[in-house]
């Protein structure tokens, strides 16, 4: 129907968005500096909710590497996004909304919300209201650390949202040294131990970013140590001990 209502002005391409090569979609004649003004290149979507967040994340990665869709140059977006979520994108640093999205959106973009659109107004209606977001990447992000590291610190942080930052901080090393080197991070970083994720801007994150990639390139190993898969492993320890007790007990 888009078609047929502008014959030659609009191309329909039907696909997956989250595997969609939008880097191939645009002639190169589009393509800017990245210290230019953003590209004559728009992303506007009407994100389904289920695959918001991780196209998002995708996007801001493209953004740091600049590549994707943002090899046009500092390539603007304008998405839907369910109303909490967008909250979360935008909150300030104190806010009750402050999460990783926050962080992981504005080291890279101005992010703006610029309105919210009820739920009544769709078909079918959504249980929830609906609120229009606009990023534009920046010149030079914020935080100049590669997008995998500045996630994974990010997301050690609040992983503990209620509780002080240094909880976070210390699941970013192995048990065995965790108190030791979290407190060199927090001290290289000159970040108060006791403040809450929520609490820290992104000069505090850049501190952290710095800190951390200051330790792994010290310790090569560091940036491929996973918390969850040290928790995993003493599960299976613990329980291997407990099968190999109730066979001795078995053979008494």
């Amino acid at each position: 129907m888009l078609s047929e209502a502008a014959p030659g002005k609009v191309h329909i391409v039907h696909g997956d968005i989250l595997t969609y090569k939008m880097e191939r979609a645009f002639p190169e004649h589009l393509q800017k500096k990245w210290e230019d003004e953003p590209p004559n290149v728009h992303i506007i979507g009407n994100l389904p909710f289920s695959v918001s967040t991780p196209l998002i994340i995708r996007w801001l990665e493209n953004v740091s590497n600049r590549d994707g869709p943002f090899v046009y140059g500092r390539t603007q977006m304008t998405l839907t996004f369910q109303k909490e979520v967008a909250e979360r994108l935008t909150a300030t640093t104190g806010s009750k909304q402050r999460s990783r999205l926050s962080i992981m959106s504005q080291y890279l973009c101005t992010v703006q919300n610029r309105f919210t659109i009820p739920g009544r107004a769709f078909v079918p209606k959504p249980e929830v209201d609906v609120s229009v977001v606009h990023f534009t990447p920046l010149v030079q992000p914020k935080i100049q650390q590669p997008f995998k590291l500045v996630e994974k610190v990010v997301k050690s942080v609040f992983q503990f949202r209620r509780k002080y930052c240094c909880r976070g901080v210390e699941i970013l090393f192995p048990e065995a040294e965790r108190l030791e080197k979290s407190e060199q991070m927090l001290m290289l970083a000159d970040v108060d131990p006791i403040l809450r994720p929520a609490q820290l801007s992104i000069l505090h994150f850049k501190n952290l970013c710095d800190a951390y990639r200051k330790m792994c390139d010290e310790d090569t190993s560091l940036f491929s140590y996973n918390y969850r898969e040290e928790l995993k492993q003493k599960k299976r320890t613990r329980k291997k001990g407990h099968l190999e007790h109730s066979e001795n007990e078995d053979q008494l």
